[in-house]
């Protein structure tokens, strides 16, 4: 199936700043795996379109490679990943051309919140500025929520034997794109610092109001 030559779904996927997403890197592979245990049967299933056993998905977290792709997540304030995002690089076509597909997962108790796009156009711009022409997704037909996400940022959408891929083409890198990595990066570590700042000083308030309690 060959994807469509114009940039499209660009420009929506910049109305979704709000949600600070960051990059992942190996200290975050435990976190990873703690997420798709907590994903329910069916979530499994859309996800990774077949039923997937905790064994499956324990050798697929083993298996990420930060250095190869790219990994992004949205942290709670407790800093559990509530929502992750895989962007994996295809190796390159014949004529040149480059791409990545994206898969995207976010726990049932987080979602309707947005940031299945934040995810989505965190992963975009990154592809973008790693010189990826065409971002794409594979999927289960009857994935409504990934469906929706698709026709919502202008994916165009093919459907074949009950599975589903949409693509994205995406403009080549400039200053602009760069620099807004750049500063959402900046502004996710900021956040992720004050959380596990935040996190370690109730830890430590717990610990001592139980040594006052136990005195």
């Amino acid at each position: 199936m060959k994807p469509m030559t114009t940039a499209v779904g660009t420009t929506k996927l910049a109305a979704y700043p709000a949600t600070l997403v960051r990059e992942l890197d190996d200290t975050h592979r435990a976190a990873a795996l703690s997420h798709f245990l907590a994903l329910e049967a069916d979530d499994r299933h859309l996800r990774f379109g077949s039923p997937t056993s905790d064994a499956i998905i324990e050798r697929y977290v083993a298996n990420l490679n930060f250095n190869r792709d790219a990994l992004f997540g949205v942290f709670n304030d407790a800093l559990d990943l509530v929502g992750i995002a895989h962007l994996a690089y295809v190796p390159s076509a014949n004529d040149g051309t480059r791409s990545a597909e994206f898969g995207v997962s976010v726990l049932h108790d987080d979602r309707h919140r947005g940031l299945g796009a934040a995810l989505l156009a965190r992963a975009a711009v990154h592809a973008r500025n790693t010189h990826i022409d065409t971002l794409f997704v594979h999927c289960l037909a009857k994935n409504k929520a990934m469906m929706h996400l698709a026709h919502k940022l202008g994916m165009r959408v093919e459907f074949a034997y009950g599975d589903a891929d949409a693509y994205l083409i995406l403009p080549p890198a400039n200053a602009q794109s760069i620099l807004h990595e750049a500063s959402q990066e900046h502004m996710a570590d900021l956040d992720y610092a004050l959380k596990a700042n935040l996190k370690q000083s109730k830890q430590i308030w717990r610990w001592f109001y139980g040594m006052q309690s136990q005195s």
